[in-house]
């Protein structure tokens, strides 16, 4: 198993793997099932359980030089997806041929997160591309505006 690196923005987070060691699929399902119940302490367990993955996902997907920028950021919101996922979590899944087949909330919340990574990462981009823009427009309207005065000075 690969090691998640640790960068300095995800140290806080670090004391959590020691917290909560691996626990069985039965185990887990459980803490959903009391989640989904209204328990607030299995919720935050169930999320706390599951902040190594998110920074796994957010390793293994984001280049450095934006996981530097936009990381904590990212970790932050995928913790209310995180929130959003208990409650949708389906503990009567079956497959496409009616068997039950339980899955892990990793596996449950694997596509979201990668998505979400990726789609918060390409909206701050374009988000810094269009204020270069406008920076770029506002600087093309002084200089314009430069020349009109300038125009109007001499004439």
């Amino acid at each position: 198993m690969r090691v998640i690196q640790h960068t300095a923005m995800f140290e806080a987070y670090s004391h959590l793997r020691h917290k909560y060691p691996k626990i069985s699929l039965y185990q887990e399902r459980r803490l959903i099932k009391q989640a989904q119940g209204g328990s607030k302490v299995k919720r935050k367990e169930l999320v706390e359980r599951h902040i190594h993955f998110v920074i796994f996902r957010i390793n293994k997907i984001v280049f450095p030089a934006y996981r530097t920028r936009f990381g904590e950021d990212i970790l932050s919101q995928a913790i209310f997806i995180l929130y959003d996922k208990i409650e949708t979590y389906n503990l009567r899944y079956k497959d496409k041929y009616g068997n039950s087949k339980p899955v892990r909330f990793s596996s449950y919340i694997w596509k979201r997160i990668g998505g979400f990574i990726i789609d918060y990462v390409m909206k701050e981009l374009n988000r810094e591309r269009q204020e270069r823009s406008l920076d770029q427009t506002e600087t093309a309207h002084e200089k314009d505006a430069l020349i009109w005065r300038y125009i109007n000075s001499i004439s």
